[in-house]
């Protein structure tokens, strides 16, 4: 199973574009989105993508009624953190890296994925942790994505 994992997109239209295309052109099964759509309007560019969505609410989403209700056949957008399950494996998404530490101690999860600081943060090991930093490229210049294989649980960065 591939899951393709996108954050903090801040309405950037063009780049929420190329990682949809990049996702189906990847043929992931699922892609998982940490947080700061920012606005309704991002389903527009979402709703192509192949695969369904799970995603967290960021700190920036501002009308998230309107959110989850376009993002109503796309995918489920959840409050803070959202626990997932895939190729019998065990995930967790989330905006703030809240517990990181504790929650990779804890032996519970395989994949912990967390947006929020816009920086690229990649961990492997028994749990894996991934930031796949900033999908937008506003703040650091460069827009990225992770897709990640359930078999190696190898996470592969791509600039979009």
């Amino acid at each position: 199973m591939k899951l393709g994992i996108i954050s903090d997109t801040h309405d950037n239209m063009p780049q929420i574009a190329a990682a949809v295309d990049l996702f189906n052109s990847e043929r992931v099964d699922l892609v998982i989105h940490a947080g700061d759509f920012i606005s309704p309007i991002t389903a527009k560019e979402f709703q192509n993508l192949a695969a369904p969505l799970i995603g967290v609410f960021g700190n920036n989403d501002g009308d998230r009624l309107y959110l989850t209700e376009r993002f109503k056949d796309i995918g489920k957008i959840y409050p803070d953190y959202r626990e997932f399950e895939f190729a019998g494996k065990q995930g967790v998404v989330m905006h703030e890296p809240k517990f990181i530490d504790s929650l990779v101690k804890s032996g519970t999860f395989d994949l912990i994925i967390y947006g929020h600081t816009h920086e690229i943060d990649i961990k492997e090991g028994r749990t894996t942790v991934v930031n796949p930093g900033e999908a937008c490229g506003w703040i650091s210049g460069r827009a990225t994505v992770v897709i990640l294989d359930s078999d190696t649980m190898t996470p592969r960065l791509i600039d979009l």
